[in-house]
């Protein structure tokens, strides 16, 4: 289940040949501060997305980004998955076998989305690589403390500068690349989209607390 978990949370064509750095340096380092006021600057999110997975089949669906701390990942029947990160965990639910799985959600790439304050290079993630092409910038990011875990690779357009897609990583080397389209900020949304009710608890939503954002 964690290896589907972790796949289900990509998003991102990778952009092969990209120039790297194992220490972001100068222009770098400028980029990775433009990147960080930009997600920083977020504070809603819709968008459709499309999702390939690493044995290349599609999927789409809708996302909500609420921050901090919230996510969902709606996705188009037949497929039959949705996840939420509710502002502790990261909640996958499998509706055909009822099966729901609770992650960390700072365990997760996603955590890195949803934090309060995104530091793509601070106490506990590193830059591990910067890309550019004409008008496109991709940040690869991983954690300090487990490398190993996996990475999350962030794809910008320049003008404008906005987060096009995201490519997640796993440990085995499996790749999922998601998509983003017809994206839209700024807009009230509604906060029962990032509360799950778990069927394993009475149908009462779970770990709801209204004293978060």
């Amino acid at each position: 289940m964690s290896l589907r978990l972790f796949a289900v949370i990509g998003l991102v064509l990778a952009l092969g040949g990209s120039a790297s750095a194992a220490v972001p340096v100068g222009s770098d380092q400028a980029a990775i501060a433009k990147a960080e006021d930009y997600l920083n600057g977020i504070s809603t999110l819709r968008a459709r997305f499309m999702q390939v997975g690493p044995d290349g089949g599609t999927v789409e669906g809708t996302v909500y980004l609420s921050r901090p701390g919230r996510l969902r990942l709606e996705y188009d029947p037949p497929s039959p998955i949705l996840v939420i990160a509710d502002g502790s965990f990261l909640i996958y639910y499998d509706k055909q076998l009822k099966q729901v799985s609770y992650v960390g959600l700072d365990s997760t790439p996603a955590g890195i989305l949803v934090k309060p304050q995104v530091r793509l290079d601070g106490d506990d993630l590193k830059v591990a690589r910067v890309g550019h092409q004409p008008g496109v910038l991709n940040i690869t990011v991983i954690k300090k403390s487990d490398p190993g875990q996996g990475r999350i690779t962030l794809v910008f357009t320049e003008q404008p500068f906005q987060l096009r897609q995201w490519q997640v990583t796993d440990p085995q080397g499996q790749v999922t690349t998601v998509s983003l389209f017809d994206a839209h900020d700024g807009l009230a949304l509604n906060k029962d989209l990032f509360v799950f009710n778990d069927p394993n608890f009475s149908g009462q939503p779970y770990l709801r607390d209204d004293n978060k954002n």
